[in-house]
């Protein structure tokens, strides 16, 4: 009896390593469809129309992006959630899923229990600006003078638990300064208001608010990445212009339902790699400030699960919260 169950759970061991090479081979077979929990027009959406339209190149199928947006992002990646994990609903996450793992703890899913990391796609870097009439032009005078006038200087955001405001409050909680936050809804408004004086400072885009640094109509004090940008070269990072360790990017990355069968994961991550890597994309994102980013899905699952932790530590310290 021992020799045929045994006999059996080879030959059942045998079929799934024969199976599984043969799964990533034929797939895709069908549609693919990328949901974006995102409005069309952003970010997220245009990088994930670059994929769709390379990878239906590749695969002589279609894959086509379907915007979800509503509900901070959550509203998309739940539906995402519940599709079929067979490799053809895809989710365009980006950092601000990583960041509601806190701020959103009521949701209908969880992001390392219900997906299975596949890939990043890339990350750009934010700027910090101040209006003019700000009396700072370093980084070190501007947290001399918000240390100076605690709770009198303010800064913009395009809305409660976005990548400007979370860079805004690990700005604060590194640099020991109180600054008062004043939420938009949306990143336009917030980038009228501090070109109008309205309010002193903001994270936003590099290649949005470059030409607004260019004119003089606001005054860069430092970009969010590791390294300065390609962008604005002349502008120092936060962490070498006064706050050691500081990095908050904007990045995004491509996930798909928990039980997504690893074969076909590892097909979509070398795909995803050769697109991001290839001159023509990566020249085209360099004039964005946009740069590529490629992992392995265990590589791509620790980064994941290190942006949680990291943002769960802000969100404590910032009491950050949303409606």
């Amino acid at each position: 009896m021992f020799a045929a169950v045994l006999r059996l759970t080879v030959a059942a061991l045998l079929a799934c390593l024969t199976f599984a090479p043969a799964l990533a081979q034929d797939y895709p077979s069908k549609q693919v469809r990328i949901v974006v929990p995102f409005a069309a027009g952003g970010p997220s959406d245009i990088l994930a129309r670059v994929l769709a339209q390379k990878l239906t190149a590749r695969w002589n199928q279609p894959v086509i992006v379907d915007n979800r947006p509503g509900a901070g992002g959550s509203l998309g990646a739940g539906l995402v959630a519940k599709s079929p994990p067979d490799g053809y609903t895809l989710l365009m996450m980006s950092n601000t899923h990583t960041t509601n793992e806190s701020l959103i703890p009521k949701k209908p899913f969880e992001l390392m229990r219900d997906f299975v990391p596949v890939a990043p796609v890339n990350y750009s870097d934010l700027v910090m600006v101040v209006h003019p009439s700000v009396p700072a032009n370093t980084l070190k005078e501007f947290i001399a003078l918000a240390k100076e006038k605690s709770k009198s200087l303010n800064y913009a955001s395009s809305g409660p638990g976005t990548p400007y405001h979370m860079a805004g409050e690990l700005f604060k909680a590194m640099a020991g300064v109180d600054i008062v936050h004043v939420p938009y809804k949306g990143s336009s408004g917030a980038r009228t208001d501090i070109l109008g004086g309205q309010v002193q400072m903001m994270f936003d885009a590099i290649p949005t608010m470059a030409p607004n640094v260019r004119s003089g109509k606001v005054k860069a004090l430092g970009t969010s990445g590791v390294a300065r940008s390609t962008v604005l070269p002349e502008v120092p990072t936060i962490a070498e212009a006064g706050v050691p360790g500081y990095e908050a990017t904007i990045w995004l990355g491509v996930m798909a339902p928990a039980g997504t069968p690893k074969p076909v994961a590892d097909r979509l991550n070398a795909e995803i790699a050769k697109i991001v890597n290839s001159p023509e994309v990566k020249d085209a994102w360099a004039k964005q400030g946009a740069v590529p980013m490629t992992m392995t899905p265990d590589q791509f699952d620790k980064y994941l699960r290190a942006d949680i932790e990291k943002w769960a530590k802000v969100v404590k310290i910032s009491g950050a919260k949303v409606d």
